[in-house]
């Protein structure tokens, strides 16, 4: 799975390189996130600009790692989702739990950065 991750003023910004987030890279995309939030990142930043489709799986996925950075006392939002994974978003109900910010710079000031 094509997947950077990036620091910026306290908030680690993990970049989806994949136009596609589904099973089988969604193991690796999970196990990659929960690692940061396990190594005491409390601020993830999701960013999503590439991806154009999202499925089911990969929406529960988002929503368990939104509960881990949760209970670890951080948060994980996510930018820059284009429109039709936004519909998977909201049809799903994720949005109501995980932020999503329209770009990469008012997701940052959401962490107060």
């Amino acid at each position: 799975m094509k997947l950077t991750t990036e620091h910026t003023d306290g908030v680690v910004i993990v970049r989806v390189g994949e136009t596609r987030l589904m099973y089988p890279l969604l193991s690796e995309f999970a196990d990659a996130v929960t690692a940061l939030v396990k190594n005491d990142e409390r601020k993830v930043l999701i960013d999503l600009s590439p991806v154009v489709y999202v499925d089911s799986a990969s929406i529960g996925c988002l929503m368990d790692l939104h509960r881990q950075a949760a209970a670890a006392g951080g948060a994980l939002k996510l930018s820059s989702v284009q429109k039709r994974v936004e519909t998977m978003l909201t049809m799903t109900g994720a949005q109501q739990f995980i932020e999503i910010h329209g770009d990469e710079q008012s997701a940052l000031e959401s962490f107060g950065v």
